[in-house]
């Protein structure tokens, strides 16, 4: 869980009044955050350097709270937010209007994006704040969120990389490009010099706050880069911006942009730094917009205004969020029953609009753009409690009486294992995910792109796709173990997962079993064994044994003519054979193996 470090005193002034750490511990726990540690810049200072707590101190030091809030609230990562939100809860303030200033659509600075940023972070959303009016404790507290965002919701600046600009030091219209590291040269943020981009990089393998943002565009062909008119660089991100642009103190007019690779969180980046800070324009709460052009004439979202030429998208989109919900959805959960007024109010404590729709007794919540965590009913529910008191829910008996249990699935799992345990195999745990090699290459199957499910940003190369089958798990598994005295007999019941777009994740899970049998022979005749059995104890009493359930097969993972397909109630559900030398070499494997693997979940 996040922890956001503000100044008490400060805090308490925002609040517009004091209050005790048991009050303050209080307030936080009925908002749902909690205060998770009172200290001071000193100690945090002494801590840090390994300091005995009696080597310096003083009476005047500030107190400083550590505030523990849920992940996906990031309009709490900074003192505004968490300050407005308690001002909003305890009735001081109303909920604020954020809005997009209306200038003409000639007038609306623009970013022309190159097509061959789509090689590296393909999207940029921009957003301007005017009139700011910085101070020593306002100003850091915003380059603080900055970093909090960056390790939370932009994943390290993987996902999301925000640059800040003085945009008195520079002209629009801007161009965000990609381009090779050698054509990219630019004087760096606290650099004296100019750089090359691939020099830079170098420069800052020994920085210890930047060198880990390095691997995130090092290998790639181009570097992304964006530039203004009189191509003046602004930033060279995820990595660093340009000295020209640099913000201070006396900076009045700020341009905020997001480079990404995921166009979502880029929007509730922007979001969350405008809605936050706007509060110190000089129209409060007032965001000018920035048109953001695609080569292509790409438009992801219809929130451009009347008369704006194709594909200009406006960025930020501060659309408040509709959602109709019946009343009995956010009450019946709870336990508790409320009134409508009383949930409107309750809703209204944590920043969430809504009137009644008297006709059907439905609920509409309008969800500001602070809010990006509200997607469900359940959601607005959750607030509803929040707002109510968890402790003032009463206790109560349950209506009926209720027996757990195991799922059949489960339940029929367990019997397999039984089964196959019973027949001398031991059982082995693998990983759910593996590399892409691994699941296709190294088992002689191809790649169709309509099976694997591709992990999307893998934290290493062994864990690239979920797999499809369990036979790498179980060759590893051999490969690891392949010492042990012969016969090696192991198997595993586990999930795999397939693409399949009739389910509404576009995935389906399969309870699978798998056995390996390795020794000096093959022992197809083993394997064969243990699929009759498995085919004996699934039917039912009254059926007559089926010795009739193998077809022969022509699988690229087993050696031709000795594999077959397993066939029940007319349908193929698995698979056995000897496995094809060349995947055992390709394992390290000296030894000739037999496999088998049967679909679980269609056998019960």
């Amino acid at each position: 869980m996040p922890t956001l470090s503000v100044g008490r005193d400060r805090l308490f002034q925002a609040l517009g009044r004091s209050y005790t750490q048991e009050e303050f511990e209080e307030l936080c726990f009925e908002y749902g955050i909690e205060l998770d540690d009172v200290t001071t810049e000193k100690e945090i200072s002494r801590k840090e350097k390994h300091l005995d707590a009696t080597t310096e101190g003083g009476d005047d030091e500030e107190v400083i709270y550590k505030i523990e809030v849920a992940a996906n609230r990031y309009d709490l990562l900074c003192l505004e937010g968490i300050a407005r939100s308690l001002r909003i809860f305890i009735g001081k303030e109303e909920i604020p209007v954020y809005r997009r200033r209306e200038i003409p659509c000639e007038s609306i600075l623009q970013i022309n994006v190159s097509k061959e940023t789509s090689q590296i972070r393909p999207y940029v959303v921009c957003a301007i704040l005017r009139g700011v009016s910085f101070n020593g404790a306002n100003y850091n507290s915003f380059i603080d969120l900055q970093d909090k965002l960056h390790q939370n919701i932009c994943r390290k600046r993987t996902l999301v990389a925000i640059g800040t600009h003085d945009l008195d030091k520079v002209e629009g219209p801007f161009s965000y490009e990609a381009l090779k590291p050698q054509d990219i040269t630019f004087v760096p943020l606290k650099q004296g010099k100019s750089f090359r981009a691939d020099e830079l990089l170098e420069f800052y393998r020994s920085d210890l706050k930047l060198k880990k943002f390095l691997p995130i565009i090092e290998n790639s062909s181009v570097y992304p880069v964006i530039y203004d008119k009189n191509r003046t660089v602004l930033s060279l991100p995820p990595i660093i911006n340009g000295a020209q642009s640099a913000i201070s103190l006396r900076t009045k007019n700020i341009l905020i942009e997001c480079t990404a690779t995921d166009l979502t969180k880029a929007k509730i980046v922007l979001n969350t730094i405008v809605t936050m800070f706007s509060e110190y324009c000089d129209s409060k709460f007032e965001v000018e917009p920035v048109g953001v052009v695609y080569p292509d004439d790409r438009q992801f979202e219809d929130c451009a205004p009347e008369g704006v030429f194709k594909g200009k998208n406006i960025y930020p989109d501060l659309a408040v969020t509709v959602m109709d919900i019946p009343l009995s959805a956010i009450t019946s959960p709870i336990g508790v029953s409320l009134g409508v007024d009383e949930v409107i109010h309750l809703l209204e404590k944590m920043q969430l609009q809504a009137n009644l729709n008297a006709a059907n007794s439905v609920v509409t919540v309008h969800v500001p753009p602070t809010r990006s965590d509200i997607l469900h009913p359940c959601d607005v529910m959750e607030d509803v409690a929040i707002a109510y008191g968890y402790n003032k829910i009463p206790k109560t008996k349950p209506k009926c009486m209720t027996t757990g249990g195991q799922q059949p699935l489960n339940v029929f799992s367990d019997k397999i294992r039984g089964e196959v345990s019973r027949a001398g195999y031991m059982e082995v745990l693998t990983w759910l995910l593996c590399s892409h090699e691994e699941n296709f290459a190294m088992v002689k199957r191809k790649d169709y792109g309509d099976t694997a499910v591709i992990i999307g940003n893998p934290r290493t190369s062994e864990f690239e796709v979920v797999r499809t089958s369990l036979m790498s798990g179980l060759l590893k598994t051999l490969k690891h173990n392949i010492d042990h005295r012969r016969p090696i007999k192991i198997f595993e019941v586990g999930d795999i997962v397939v693409l399949d777009g009739t389910h509404g994740v576009g995935a389906l899970n399969n309870r699978s079993l798998a056995a390996l049998y390795c020794n000096v022979t093959s022992g197809f005749e083993e394997i064969l064994g243990l699929a009759t059995r498995i085919m004996q104890v699934v039917r039912k009493p009254h059926e007559p044994a089926n010795t009739d359930f193998i077809r022969p097969s022509n699988e690229p993972e087993f050696f031709p003519n000795r594999q077959c397909y397993i066939i029940y109630n007319d349908k193929q559900i698995g698979c056995f054979g000897v496995i094809h030398p060349e995947v055992l070499e390709k394992f390290g494997i000296p030894d000739p193996c037999s496999f088998v693997e049967i679909d679980v979940q269609a056998l019960l």
